[in-house]
């Protein structure tokens, strides 16, 4: 048809134009994320975790949630490995909490996702994942020093904690000045005052291990107060559903003079069977355990293979996850003596065997 201006204009009838509209003309964009909500930048850790928001462009399926991560030298699945998923609002926006990272995840995954709890990268867009967004940390001039400072030691890198960490229901400051490898390799770990606060160290192994043969040479060992507690143990900070995959090696009397003063740990502690306690001469100590899939074997040993304690735990096994070495010394938050000095303790070696 041509119409008076001497254009031709094709008429279709209204089914065959609706059509062509819907084939041509309707192109939805891909679904983005926004985030309205940035947490700060800090070092990753158990004891502390700050809110994180945002919402979804273009969602259009049923059922879609987001998977949030904070990247802490890997990236950890938040707020918890048995919590995974923030749901999607009706009005798009999502809030969840998360624990401290340099950098920040969200995806939009469909239902029947499976978020791995740790990755060293991120999954990318594709099948059950419809979107990927990522963003650093918000900095801070309260906390600048953001990525955790890092030592070797026996042969494998460690992160130093510098956050307050929980002991007993009470925060106690650590310092990075009291963690460091003297010039044979050895680590040392103390306890120090401060001016204002009694100051602690405690380490981080870099990445996860899994089952194996863990050991501890502890180097002529002096003898600590009834309060200081020297701790050699795995922990996984996102996994509460296994009592975060804690097994323990400790040396402490926990506040009573009167009691023995080093045990073997299961979590919780508060079963008795998960307890085997000893009395830990001093010298030089080897401190081990193997962990196998529904066993845990614990030994001490002094040199010359004299066995000091075993005890081995066959029930409530943690299976491997992000469970990660850390060493610690520390006071106990719920002592009924005071710390009266400070202490050094000395770590010869730490190996592992698969």
């Amino acid at each position: 048809m041509k119409s008076s201006s001497g254009v031709f204009r094709a008429v279709y009838p209204p089914t065959l134009a609706l059509t062509f509209f819907l084939s041509s003309g309707c192109h939805r964009t891909p679904p983005s994320i926004e985030f309205t909500v940035v947490p700060e930048a800090a070092a990753g850790g158990a004891a502390r975790t700050e809110k994180i928001a945002g919402r979804v462009i273009g969602s259009r399926g049923k059922g879609q949630r987001i998977v949030l991560f904070a990247r802490s030298g890997t990236w950890w699945v938040q707020p918890a490995s048995n919590k995974p998923f923030t749901p999607v609002q009706q009005d798009s926006t999502w809030t969840n909490s998360t624990h401290m990272g340099t950098e920040y995840a969200a995806l939009l995954v469909e239902p029947g996702y499976v978020a791995p709890k740790t990755t060293d990268v991120l999954p990318q867009k594709g099948g059950l994942v419809t979107a990927v967004a990522t963003i650093e940390g918000r900095l801070s001039k309260a906390s600048p020093q953001v990525v955790p400072p890092k030592i070797l030691f026996s042969g494998y890198e460690w992160e130093v904690v510098q956050v307050p960490t929980d002991s007993g229901g009470v925060m106690h400051a650590n310092s990075p000045a009291n963690a460091w490898t003297d010039d044979k390799g050895w680590l040392h770990l103390r306890i120090a005052r401060e001016p204002s606060q009694w100051t602690c160290a405690e380490i981080t192994l870099s990445r996860s291990l899994g089952y194996g043969s863990y050991s501890f040479v502890l180097r002529d060992a002096p003898q600590l107060e009834p309060g200081t507690v020297l701790g050699m143990f795995t922990w996984d900070p996102l996994e509460s559903g296994q009592n975060n995959r804690e097994i323990d090696i400790e040396l402490s009397q926990w506040g009573d003079p009167a009691a023995k003063n080093a045990q073997f740990t299961i979590q919780p502690y508060y079963v008795p069977a998960n307890v085997f306690r000893f009395n830990s001469p001093p010298g030089t100590l080897t401190h081990s355990f193997r962990w196998e899939p529904g066993r845990v074997s614990f030994q001490s040993a002094q040199s010359g293979s004299h066995v000091v304690a075993e005890h081995v735990f066959t029930s409530g096994i943690p299976s491997p996850g992000g469970e990660r070495v850390h060493l610690n010394l520390y006071i106990y938050g719920k002592s009924r003596t005071p710390q009266r000095s400070g202490v050094e303790v000395v770590i010869e070696k730490f190996t592992y065997l698969p």
